[in-house]
């Protein structure tokens, strides 16, 4: 096998698929190879999302090759890449709490600063301290926030008043919700039907 054609199918184990727990509710986001492994052991089902079918590992492989999906190929066999898996047993909805991360900070505010609404990539963005931490400023999901390099210097170790910044909405702690692990471009069309997406800010230049 080629080398690019290597690299595309471990691009393509790595895409993300949302899970479904057993009364259809998004729970989880996983990778490809994971989903995949999951319903071979037949802990999972793969699901059209256009037809809402459910399909075993086997029933799948053997389907023909849907024409808006990716295919992994080996020397042996091509499968879709699923989009969407529904567990067998599990039913439950997680009620875990986000951890206080820098990853998931960015996840939170969607690699958006939070005073000029600019989405950058995260070489260009910082984690700003709302009430400053020299002056008491605890590092907690309240009073962290994402701010482009622009608003960051301008604001140093002020308030947002004082630097006459606004934040675009109140810092809290997030809610639980099958997309914490992702950013939004992971995200699939298809999961649309399954839970509601956030749309997505414009780009900095």
């Amino acid at each position: 096998m080629r080398l690019a054609e290597t690299v595309r199918r471990e691009d393509l184990l790595e895409r993300a698929t949302l899970v479904l727990n057993r009364s259809w509710l998004p729970v989880h986001v996983t990778t490809v190879r994971r989903a995949l492994c999951m319903a071979f052991r037949d802990t999972a089902r793969i699901v059209c999302t256009e037809t809402l079918a459910t399909y075993t590992f086997g029933e799948w492989l053997a389907l023909p090759r849907p024409e808006h999906l990716d295919t992994i190929r080996s020397p042996s066999v091509r499968i879709a890449v699923p989009e969407v898996i529904l567990l067998q047993r599990y039913n439950r909805i997680p009620s875990h709490e986000a951890p206080f991360t820098r990853r998931n900070l960015f996840l939170r505010d969607d690699y958006t600063c939070q005073y000029c609404g600019t989405r950058c990539s995260a070489e260009r963005l910082s984690v700003d301290h709302v009430f400053p931490r020299s002056r008491g400023g605890g590092t907690n999901w309240e009073n962290c926030v994402l701010a482009c390099v622009r608003c960051n210097s301008r604001k140093a170790n002020q308030t947002p008043g004082e630097a006459g910044l606004h934040l675009l909405r109140r810092p809290a702690r997030p809610r639980w919700t099958p997309y914490l692990n992702v950013r939004p471009h992971q995200r699939r069309d298809s999961w649309a039907r399954f839970a509601p997406q956030k749309k997505r800010r414009q780009n900095c230049n």
